[in-house]
C-alpha cells in the first residue's frame, strides 16, 4: 500500500467536468443528471484500495444523511482494471452493496474523467453546489487505515454543512490521501510523480 497525497486540478468556483459515465450495468449517467439541488459529492474510489475500504460504510451512511440536506452523490472507478483485477466492474455492485452505498458507482475506463478533475487518489472528494461549481476538494477526515481509529467524515461533514448553509469554505482544505490511481500505461497526466 502506498500513500500519496491528492493533486487538485480544479479551484475553488471551477464547474464540474462533464462526464457521460456508465455503471456496471451500463446505465448511463452525467453530473446534470446527478446533482441534487443544493450540490453533487464526486467521489473517486475503487474496491481494493485500503484507504477507500476503511471509509466505506461511513461515506455509505454520509450520502444518505446530505440528501436530505439537497446534496447528492456519486462514486467513479477510474483504475486499469487489466491490471488491477479486483478494481474490475462486475466487482463494483457486490462492493457498494455490501458498504451500504446507495449512490450510483460509476466506471471510467478511459480515465478521462479522473484526468479532468484531477484526481490524483482513491479516495479523493470533490465536492460542487448547485450549480455544479466546485466548493470542497480535500480529505474525508483525519483518519486513516492502520491508525486505530474509525472513519466519521468530519471534514467532509463541515464542507457540505457551510455549503447548504451558505458560509465561507475551509480556507485551507487538508487534501485527500490515499493509493495513488493505477492509471494505464501512457495515461499519467503530466503532473504525476508519484509512484507505486
Amino acid at each position: 500500500m502506498s500513500e500519496v497525497l491528492s493533486t487538485f486540478r480544479l479551484h475553488s468556483g471551477d464547474v464540474a467536468p462533464d462526464f457521460n459515465l456508465a455503471d456496471a450495468a451500463g446505465v448511463r449517467m452525467s453530473p446534470g443528471d446527478l446533482r441534487g439541488p443544493k450540490g453533487l459529492l464526486v467521489v473517486f474510489a475503487c474496491n481494493h484500495c485500503p484507504f477507500v475500504i476503511h471509509l466505506a460504510r461511513e461515506l455509505g451512511e454520509l450520502a444518505r444523511g446530505i440528501v436530505d440536506a439537497g446534496v447528492r452523490t456519486v462514486a467513479i472507478n477510474p483504475n486499469d482494471a487489466a491490471r488491477y483485477p479486483g478494481d474490475a466492474p462486475e466487482l463494483m455492485e457486490p462492493f457498494a452493496r455490501e458498504h451500504g452505498w446507495e449512490f450510483p458507482y460509476l466506471v471510467d475506463e478511459t480515465q478521462e474523467v479522473a484526468l479532468a478533475y484531477g484526481a490524483a487518489c482513491t479516495p479523493d472528494f470533490f465536492l460542487f453546489d448547485g450549480d455544479l461549481r466546485l466548493f470542497y476538494a480535500g480529505q474525508f477526515d483525519d483518519t486513516r487505515p492502520r491508525g486505530g481509529q474509525p472513519a466519521h467524515g468530519g471534514d467532509l461533514r463541515e464542507a457540505v454543512r457551510r455549503m447548504v448553509e451558505n458560509e465561507a469554505p475551509f480556507a485551507r482544505p487538508y487534501p485527500s490521501s490515499g493509493c495513488n490511481i493505477k492509471w494505464k500505461e501512457g495515461r499519467q497526466p503530466e503532473w504525476w510523480n508519484a509512484g507505486g
